[in-house]
This record gives C-alpha cells, structure tokens and sequence, in this order.
C-alpha cells in the first residue's frame, strides 16, 4: 500500500517499509523537538510509537496536559532481584557508572524541549494513538554518547544530520541496551498489522539498530513475535509518580538553558516562528540580565551599551568555536559576560538563565504539594531521601564546570549582619583606597596641565626647541618660512584639593552618608564624602558598600573638622556648596580641582572666588565610564580584622 500523499516527502532512510517511519533525535534539543512537532502536524499518521515502556503512559500523557509548567514521572528502582541488577553494580560499557547505593530512581523529564515529549504532545493534540513500546526494565541502564551539536539541523536535514553520524555511533555492549532495543524492533513489526502508518521517535544512537533488527523480524509470524515479548516482559510490577521540580534546579535536568526553554514554550504559546530561538535567545538574555542589573544597582552599576553586549556575543561565539560548538552552553556565556562586564553582570546572567517562567503555570493533578530538588546525576526525593537519578531519555554526556561567582546573600543573612554590626568601628577597603588615590594622582595632573596650558605661549625658534614645536603657530606664519615652538612656563603654586562630583545635581535623599575620613598613612588622602549608605546594602559579615555621589580629597592630608558638622560652612546651601566650600577654606593652593559632568556655573565660581580661589575644572567624561563606575563603590569594614576576609565576599564590578 503506496504511503499518504504527504508523507511521500519522508527520506527512504528514514523508512521501515511501507508502514514504518523512524525519526532520529537527539534527547534534550529545542531544535529536534520543533521538527518532531512539525512532522506530525504535516504527515499522516495512525500511530506514534514512544520508546518508554507502558508503565509511563498514563502518568507521562498526565503531566503533559499540565504544560508548560515541567514535571518529573519517577520510577523507583530498588535493586531487587533484577536481570540487570549485576551489571549495574559495576562500570557499564556504554558509559553509565554503577552504584551500589540501594535506591536509585529513573524518570521521564516533562521537558517542553525534550522530542518525545514534543511527539506525545503534538500526537495528543492531533488524537493520534500512542503505543509506549520500550521495554520494562529494572533498574534502568541509560545508553547516551557525545554527538555533534544538534543546532547543526537548523541548516542540514535530519536524515543528513543522522546518516552523517552513523560511523560514529558506537555499538551498544550492555544486554539491557540490546534487549530493549530487540523489544521496540518486535513492537514495531505487531503495530504494523494494526496500523498504516506509524512514527517511531526515538535517539539518534538506537535508531541505526533498531532498522536492522526490524528487517530481521521482517517474515516472522506475529504469534512468534508475541510469544517472544512475553518471555521478555519484566515480572515484577512497577510503579510511577509524578513531581514538580524545585524552580530552582532546572539546569539539572532540562535539556536546553531554562531561559531559553521557556522562549520555546512563549513562541509555541503566542504562534511566533522559533527558527532561531537558540541564538536569538543568547540576546534576549542578556538584555533581561541588562535590566535587572540596572534595576539593581542602579547608579552603582557600570553603563552597559550595546557596543557591550555585542563585545559579549561576539565573545561567546569565539569561546563555542574554540570548543567546536555551534551554539554556547551556558558556562560559556556566563564566563564571556564575566571577562566583558564583570561578575555582578555575570552573576545576573547565571541567575536570569536558570529561571524558567511557567515554572508556577498551573497545578499538577496528582501531587502539587510535592517536588524534588535535583543535582548533578542525584535528587532529592519530597521524603528528604536522596536517590541516583537516571533519565529515561538521557541526553548527551555534559561536562560540569565551576565558575566562581560570588553568590548574593539573602535578606535573611543582610539583617542578621546590621544587626551585629558595631557603630563605633569602621573603616576602608586597602585596595580601593589605593584605586582612588592613584586616579586623584591623575585628577591633579590633568589640572595642572590645564593651567599650564592657559599660559604657555609661542616665539620663534632660535637655538632649542623648548616645549616642542607648535605646528598650529607654525603652519599659520608658513609664509615667513619659520618655526615656532612652544613655551609652557613653570608651574606655579600646588594643587592640594580635589573634588570628584558624580552625581550633580545630586538629590539629599539619595545620599544620606555624610562623613569625614582621616587618612591612615601619608600616602592617603584626607577624605570628605556624600554617599548611599552602607548599611543599606550589606555584602558579607562585617561588609557594607555605598556609592559616591561627591567626594573631596585635600593631600597632603591634614587634620580638619567635619565637613558635615562645621558652622563655619553653613552659609552653603547644596550638598555639591558644601564640598566646595570646604576645599576653599582647607586649601593652601590658588586652584581646586573640580571634576565633574558640566563645567562649574557662575555660583561655584562665585563661591570659589569669595575665598580668592580659582576652580579649575576637568571634564568626567575625559575619563572611562567604566572606571568611574567602579570608583563609585565604597566598601566598608567593620574593623580592620575584616581586612583579612573581605576579597571572598566582595565582588569585582
């Protein structure tokens, strides 16, 4: 019998004669399960074959009507008397390491992203039967392999993608391996004396035997067939259950980022064409990671553009490259955002990748009170046992990397640390004292070339070249054929005082810290200083950290009242008045060094030469955001004994 009109599109590699058609996917893949979905919305069918045994139907189609909210349908697995309970006691060849723990648990994922999922899913939707045909097996040994990065059928057709891989699929050594794909192979041969047209999804690593062992049952008598499954059928009885999962695990177990999983599960929802979501994805994160960084540090936090991001995807597309992917996992883009944007940003990405939006869409009819918690390889069962958990559709081996990221501390653990904090003992953070000092360094000889520009003057060259030769003079007397060269007179006087205003004009409310910090050394600067306060935002024990708004730096240090407490400068008005009053009356110089957005209005200058001073101002915007950025932070210690843990919890910016 000739195949429907619309399945005559189906490749002959993929066909099992007339009746049978197999699609081979790689578990755990966002695009496999898009083309699973496509095939049966676009071919015929009378029946989807589903390599997991009978035992999972009903529970699996359950969980299932209950996306997109993800589940778990758990079989415990206890060791008993098992024919395959000796092989999982050691190594097994296929890759699978045996344990001798007593429990040990296998699971079907309820992953949107996971292809069988996807086919049951779509085969529900069309009312097109579905036969479980694997075999029941107990304990489970998983059979799973490294392949090729499956964003490689974006460009190249499945049948290509797995024809290209059959002399690497290794052979599977283990019995269990063999028999359940022996099983499926007779399974395939009974359902087609009851049906026209069937579809086998099953992972690219069995299909290339599950074709041979067909065309061997090819004339064998159904009878025969039957009679061979029951010797195979596992006796002992088997149960199964169905959990939610802690939202935040989902990176242990789903098959894509859960980020971009719930893009899948979005564009599914609203009909939106998800050719591109794995790439498109890596952008859609990092802006959401851009929003809730600025959203959380707000003035405290670097500047992030879009020269930025697009530094980062370029970034992340080397480091796949240079690991052979197509496209990144998510170590990659966390560890591409980290050397860019620095940890915080690198953090809200890790943070922002794990969570999957529809984790609380809806309730589970079975158990919506019970979850587990999973880990690398293990989960936490909702009795607080811990169990080996192996997956009934593995995907492909991963490697676990570490990252190190500080962790932010919970609110709970920010009001345990105000409360031990000691009022009477405080002081900085060495390594950002010396960051300051040195761009005052900077602040002052960018100063003090301002005023020596202000009075450098040119003459004729005679007999040195002095400065240098001005071109500029030079060029507009070319009709005399002279050089000119430049004069800069020596400078006169020192700079002594320097205020840094961030944010002008800045809002009393934002920065309620007002203080006045005393040099520790000579090497320091005595320091004056509007800031958020500390104890808003508290990092680790013993460890706040503020932001800048204004700052006034006066070296050689020297003894002075409170800026804040003095009477002296009351007549001032403005936060930005008082710091500048303040450099007037300390100063010993002519000139204070102002750096700020926008150059000084009539009443700083005003002000400045109310006290026979001169302002000379620097433009903020001559040096880079980014460092400005992270001279705005100000970490405070409890005590000088903090000193010796604070790297641990503070974070670079």
């Amino acid at each position: 019998m000739a195949p429907p009109k619309a399945n005559r599109s189906i490749p002959d590699v993929l066909r099992l004669g007339s009746k049978t058609s197999i699609l081979p996917i790689v578990h755990g893949s966002g695009h496999f399960s898009q083309i699973v979905s496509e095939w049966l919305l676009e071919k015929k069918f009378d029946c989807v074959a589903i390599p997991l045994p009978p035992s999972f139907q009903q529970s699996v189609e359950r969980a299932i009507l209950n996306l997109p909210r993800p589940s778990v349908v758990i079989q415990r697995s206890l060791l008993l008397d098992s024919p395959y309970s000796n092989s999982l006691q050691s190594e097994d060849v296929d890759g699978a390491t045996g344990s001798s723990d007593p429990l040990q648990v296998n699971y079907v994922p309820i992953d949107p992203c996971q292809g069988v999922i996807s086919a049951i899913r779509a085969a529900m939707g069309e009312h097109v039967p579905r036969v479980f045909i694997d075999l029941e097996t107990e304990p489970f040994i998983p059979f799973a392999a490294s392949v090729p990065d499956p964003y490689a059928v974006r460009e190249v057709t499945p049948e290509k993608y797995a024809a290209a891989l059959l002399p690497a699929i290794p052979r599977p050594a283990a019995k269990q391996t063999w028999d359940r794909i022996d099983h499926m192979a007779r399974q395939l041969r009974i359902l087609e004396q009851k049906h026209q047209q069937i579809l086998l999804v099953t992972s690219v690593l069995h299909w290339p035997w599950i074709r041979d062992l067909h065309t061997k049952y090819e004339n064998r008598d159904l009878a025969d067939l039957t009679k061979q499954d029951a010797e195979h059928a596992y006796s002992e009885s088997v149960s199964t259950k169905t959990y939610s999962v802690d939202s935040n695990t989902h990176s242990f177990w789903l098959g894509e980022i859960p980020f971009i999983t719930s893009l899948y599960e979005r564009q599914r929802i609203e009909l939106i064409d998800s050719e591109n979501t794995q790439i498109d994805g890596v952008k859609e994160l990092l802006l959401a990671a851009r929003n809730a960084y600025q959203s959380d540090l707000g003035k405290r936090g670097r500047r992030i553009t879009p020269t930025h991001l697009s530094k980062c995807l370029q970034y992340i597309r080397n480091l796949s490259l240079i690991q052979r992917r197509l496209s990144p996992d998510l170590v990659t883009i966390v560890t591409a955002c980290q050397q860019i944007l620095g940890d915080e940003f690198a953090l809200q990405v890790a943070e922002i990748a794990k969570h999957y939006h529809y984790s609380e869409h809806g309730l589970l009819e079975d158990d919506s009170e019970e979850s587990v918690t999973f880990g690398i390889e293990h989960a936490r069962l909702p009795d607080g046992q811990i169990a080996k958990a192996v997956s009934r559709l593995p995907n492909p081996p991963v490697i676990w990397k570490t990252l190190e990221l500080q962790r932010k501390p919970s609110q709970k653990q920010k009001r345990d640390w105000q409360y031990k904090w000691n009022p009477y003992s405080q002081c900085s953070y060495p390594p950002e004292d010396h960051r300051i000092e040195n761009f005052r360094s900077r602040v002052f000889d960018r100063a003090k070339a301002i005023i020596g520009s202000d009075l450098a003057r040119t003459e004729k060259f005679s007999t040195s070249l002095k400065d240098g030769i001005d071109i500029r003079d030079t060029l507009r007397h070319w009709h005399e054929k002279e050089i000119y060269v430049r004069v800069n007179p020596p400078n006169r006087g020192t700079l002594d005082a320097c205020i840094m205003l961030f944010d002008s004009p800045a809002d009393p409310r934002d920065y309620p810290w007002r203080t006045t910090w005393f040099a520790e050394h000579e090497e320091e600067s005595t320091l004056a200083f509007f800031a958020t306060h500390y104890a808003d935002e508290m990092v680790g024990p013993g460890i706040g950290v503020g932001t800048y708004g204004g700052a006034l730096f006066l070296y050689p240090p020297i003894p002075i009242k409170d800026v804040w407490s003095d009477h002296r400068l009351d007549y001032t008005t403005t936060l930005e008045e008082r710091l500048i009053a303040a450099a007037c009356f300390h100063s010993r110089g002519t000139e204070i060094a102002l750096v700020s957005a926008l150059p000084p209005g009539s009443g700083w200058r005003k002000l400045a030469k109310r006290h026979q001073k001169r302002i000379v101002h620097v433009p903020l915007s001559s040096f880079g955001d980014e460092s400005v950025q992270q001279l705005r932070r100000v970490h405070v210690l409890n005590g000088k004994e903090v000193r010796s843990y604070a790297e641990e919890f503070i974070r670079r910016p």
